[in-house]
């Protein structure tokens, strides 16, 4: 093969040439090429090895489907790896490079592996490896993990910006093709907010290839004409260089644009990438049709390209692939191409026609060969000839570049991103699109209209449908006169008979015909099963040129309809998007956004030292001088609450109010605990299971009024808590009337504990809150004093007396000020994160430590908690399986060390006195850990087989990690006060 530059034609500016370098070679382009132009321009045919057996690979296509041409853009941390070349715009200063070879691509030691290729058919990977068993990890796991991949991640940081934006509008065309062009044009002249998105950086499509003229001007100039009355319109927006690739619930559309990926130096103040959220009220989708490979022998050498593409470049970019180009079709696109050169002065070998007759007409001069097949390929790293069969007798002509038309696939990805299946269409040989309603519709090549009169009409006809159903008029007009078009009709053909060497089907996994009827052999026909036995279609492409063919392959091995096989799973994204892109903003200190309680001045003030505790601030300990350790603040401020009283800020608690008269029930079906007869001036602890029976989560709820009830969950699950009553409200009983909503962050909450709480309390609150009127668990609107009413409830985290009092946000610094004030005379403190989880490990309290979704109630010492007598619930049926309720699982029981001078760690394993560790030796493990300055020495909660059955049993605590092992007595899991006095006082 010999491409080169041709002296006149094409879009591109030949009076700004643009420099760029391909494995270190300098190279010139020109303003308008891709990467991938640029190099065919230059003559470089070879620009990447495929994937397992390093078989040389040139470019294929023209578009966003090309499983070749791959290649690393840029230098270290600003590399972008996987780069389409045939989308990557040209641009001055452009360092490319080849991917997936060594030492060089021209020289790759990988080429090895074609020589094993009779060892390394489909699925060997599942075959091999298997024995001896301890070379999996020394050996054979580092090979392949080396080997995997195409391009490599780049693991420093990235020094570009991205950003995200939403975008409103009332109807999104997907495709800037001659559909989407003229659906854009109806309805911006209707008045219609339009938003036209193409991925290519100049809008036009199929137009800016074509040859033909519509209204007696050459195609790219109509689409110019189009794009200029768009530009004039301020109700139309264009997007170029931005891709949709997903559609979402509520007619979203996702889509990346980039803004600044074809300059060298990116402007500081624009992002290099921008995310795009599209809500749409209705969209349509015109992004065309890709055209099919076909699978002959030798279809993988470098100088095998679509027969699109051929004209693309030629016509277009004015780039010819070769000096002497063959022609394999199976339709009239073949015919077409060898016009499109022939104009260009560019010698057409040959047309290989796979038909017996058809009514097309060849360039003058073009030799046909009809009921023809390509069987192979000559030539090593560029094709010089191809092996043509014909009734038997076999021919070579010589060559330089071969295009190939197997017939065309409708682009209709984002149609079926939301589950609805494509329809096989045997009047078109092809997979259609579904009906998936009026949020999208389907038009021109994407709808299987391939014709370009038929496109253009096509989008005006389903544009001014659109139009009419928003309740908009479309403007009148004539529809533009196509000359000189041709019949794109084609018969199928999924495989040439007769291949001398291998037909690839999937061109970068290496994935070629015998592997298909491996898979099929070994009982992996199904189009799904194949796909992950062989690896078709699943790379960066995701099986855009090699997926119908595999349907097509596999359909004809059986003997049945391509329908009766169906394709494999469409899911966003339609193509590659950058991490960065999906970041966006959130990155570094904004990768997640920064909670503070309405409490977080008073704590900072009073000399908190902050943690981040999910996504919030929470004050961790409160240090005093002196204090040189957090153990010394912690210490002092648990003996504290203990003999006085102290301040802790639980606003970070997730807070939802319910209402509605069914919302008793709905919190009785909630929790596995019952809750439908809670009186009103009450709050109850609560238990949430998963439907298998675990522990979900845990928290109070209390009951306001008849129908208002007020429900606090742990700060971890806040949100998936009210996701989850989310789920339960609109799909598993919609029949209930309950409304609720997140108040979070309209309440500051603090707890106030200690036996002189209610000392502290009463001077603040208006309300009588003795242990008669206000009694344990206890909840209730109160007024403080000056008139602001807030919410207090006689909960207690720390087993100590203790209330909590929620105010309005606004509030709660200036209430926190007053509580600290009015306890000053009797020795309040500031207390935090890390007191707060002592106080609770002494009273053996559970957190998600323990709750870690293996853990069920009565693992936890709640089974009584359990009600027998409710229908249902969450998790009650699986509540009682067998492996739930054996005598021998893991119990919550409390540890305390035999030497008190001894301490223990979460994380730490149990083990019977004298068992060496080992995993059939252990017997439980420890969830939290602490030292208690109540008792003198470290506690611990722990999970214990059959562990209620063996308090006063010694036991090892083994630490691998921390080095240590020391004898604990397992002990009841409350260590203070267990009889409650203090609670109840």
């Amino acid at each position: 093969m010999t491409a080169y530059r041709l002296s006149s034609g094409g879009l591109v500016d030949r009076t700004t040439a643009v420099d760029f370098r391909f494995d270190g070679r300098a190279l010139t382009g020109l303003s308008g090429d891709t990467l991938a132009s640029a190099l065919l321009a230059n003559d470089q045919l070879l620009v990447g090895r495929s994937f397992k057996y390093h078989r040389p690979r040139g470019i294929v296509t023209a578009g966003p489907s090309e499983p070749n041409a791959l290649v690393t853009i840029g230098r270290g941390s600003c590399s972008d790896p996987n780069t389409k070349a045939t989308v990557a715009e040209l641009y001055a200063g452009l360092d490319a490079r080849s991917q997936n070879r060594w030492p060089s691509l021209k020289h790759d030691v990988g080429a090895l592996n074609t020589l094993l290729s009779p060892f390394l058919s489909a699925g060997f990977y599942y075959k091999t490896f298997m024995w001896p068993a301890a070379f999996w990890e020394k050996l054979y796991e580092p090979i392949i993990r080396k080997a995997a991949g195409l391009g490599r991640a780049v693991l420093e940081r990235d020094p570009e910006t991205y950003e995200k934006c939403w975008a409103h509008c009332d109807l999104l065309v997907v495709g800037a093709g001659p559909a989407g062009l003229m659906a854009a044009r109806v309805a911006g002249r209707a008045g219609l907010r339009v938003i036209l998105a193409d991925e290519d950086f100049r809008a036009g499509g199929s137009l800016l290839a074509e040859t033909v003229e519509i209204d007696g001007m050459p195609a790219p100039a109509f689409a110019e004409a189009l794009l200029a009355e768009l530009r004039s319109l301020p109700n139309v927006t264009i997007m170029p260089r931005t891709t949709v690739f997903g559609w979402y619930d509520d007619n979203v559309f996702g889509a990346v644009e980039r803004v600044q990926k074809h300059v060298a130096q990116p402007q500081a103040k624009l992002p290099v990438e921008r995310l795009w959220r599209i809500v749409a009220k209705r969209a349509l989708l015109a992004t065309g049709a890709e055209e099919r490979p076909l699978v002959f022998g030798g279809n993988d050498r470098p100088g095998v390209m679509m027969a699109g593409a051929v004209s693309t470049y030629a016509n277009r970019f004015a780039v010819a692939p070769g000096k002497s180009v063959a022609i394999f079709t199976n339709g009239s696109t073949g015919y077409r191409t060898a016009t499109d050169l022939a104009a260009h002065g560019i010698a057409v070998a040959a047309i290989i026609d796979s038909r017996a007759d058809a009514a097309d007409v060849a360039p003058a001069g073009v030799r046909v060969i009809r009921s023809g097949f390509v069987i192979d390929t000559r030539g090593k790293q560029r094709v010089s000839g191809i092996v043509v069969e014909r009734s038997g007798f076999e021919e070579m002509i010589a060559c330089d570049a071969v295009a190939m038309s197997g017939g065309w696939n409708p682009v209709i990805h984002l149609a079926c991103q939301r589950g609805a299946k494509a329809v096989w269409s045997p009047e078109l040989n092809t997979f259609l699109a579904p009906d998936v309603g009026s949020g999208l519709v389907v038009a021109g090549a994407a709808a299987g209209t391939y014709s370009l009169a038929g496109c253009l009409r096509d989008g005006v006809r389903k544009a001014a449908a659109i139009i009419a159903d928003l309740g908009f008029s479309a403007v009148a007009d004539a529809l533009p006169s196509v000359s000189g078009e041709i019949d794109p009709s084609f018969t199928a053909l999924w495989y040439a008979p007769g291949a001398k060497a291998k037909a690839f089907v999937d061109f970068q996994n290496d994935v070629h015909v015998k592997d298909l009827g491996l898979a099929l052999r070994e009982g992996f026909g199904h189009v799904e099963h194949a796909k992950r036995y062989t690896t078709n279609g699943m790379a960066t492409d995701q099986g855009k040129l090699s997926g119908i063919n595999a349907t097509g392959l596999l359909a004809a091995m059986q003997g049945v309809s391509p329908a009766d096989v169906g394709t494999t799973t469409f899911r966003p994204f339609y193509t590659p998007v950058a991490f960065g892109a999906l970041a966006g903003t959130s990155r570094d200190e904004h990768a997640a956004p920064v909670r503070k309680s309405p409490l977080y001045n008073w704590a900072e003030k009073n000399g908190a030292v902050f943690v981040d505790s999910g996504l919030w601030y929470r004050p961790a300990w409160f240090a005093r001088e002196g204090e040189k350790t957090w153990r010394l603040s912690t210490d002092r401020e648990v003996l504290n609450v203990r003999q006085n009283v102290g301040l802790c800020d639980v606003s970070t608690l997730g807070k939802i109010e319910i209402y509605g008269s069914d919302a008793a029930e709905f919190l009785n079906r909630l929790y596995c605990n019952a809750f439908l007869k809670l009186p009103v001036g009450k709050a109850r602890y609560g238990l949430m299971l998963r439907e298998d029976g675990m522990v979900y989560d845990d928290g109070t709820t209390s009951r306001l009024s008849s129908e208002h009830f007020f429900m606090t969950t742990t700060t971890a699950l806040a949100g998936g808590v009210m996701s989850h009553m989310e789920y339960c409200a609109q799909v598993l009983w919609p029949d209930l009337k309950v409304r609720f909503c997140s108040s979070s962050d309209q309440w500051a909450q603090m707890a106030i504990a200690g036996p002189k709480a209610r000392l502290v309390v009463q001077a603040l609150v208006e309300d009588d809150i003795s242990d008669a009127a206000f009694p344990f668990l206890a909840a209730q609107v109160v007024t403080l004093k000056g008139g602001l009413q807030g919410r207090l409830f006689r909960i207690s985290f720390s087993g100590e007396l203790a209330y909590e009092l929620a105010v309005p946000a606004s509030f709660g610094e200036a209430v926190a000020d007053a509580v600290m004030e009015e306890g000053r005379a009797h020795g309040i403190c500031a207390y935090g994160l890390e007191a707060l989880n002592v106080l609770r490990l002494e009273k053996g309290h559970v957190t998600h430590a323990e709750f870690d979704g293996r853990v069920t109630p009565d693992d936890a010492g709640f089974g009584r908690m359990v009600s027998a007598q409710k229908p249902d619930f969450i998790g009650k049926r699986l509540s009682t399986r067998y492996g739930l309720t054996a005598a021998d699982r893991m119990q919550m029981v409390g540890l305390k060390p035999v030497e008190t001078d001894k301490h223990m760690r979460a994380g730490a394993h149990l083990l019977r006195e004298g068992a060496k560790p080992s995993t059939l030796n252990d017997q439980g493990y420890v969830s939290s850990a602490g030292f208690s300055p109540t008792l003198g020495h470290d506690i611990a909660l722990a999970f214990l087989k059959s562990g209620r059955e063996r308090y006063g049993e010694r036991i090892i605590v083994w630490d691998r990690l921390g080095g240590t092992e020391m004898v604990a007595e397992v002990c009841h899991p409350v260590f203070v006060d267990p009889g409650n006095a203090k609670l109840n006082s």
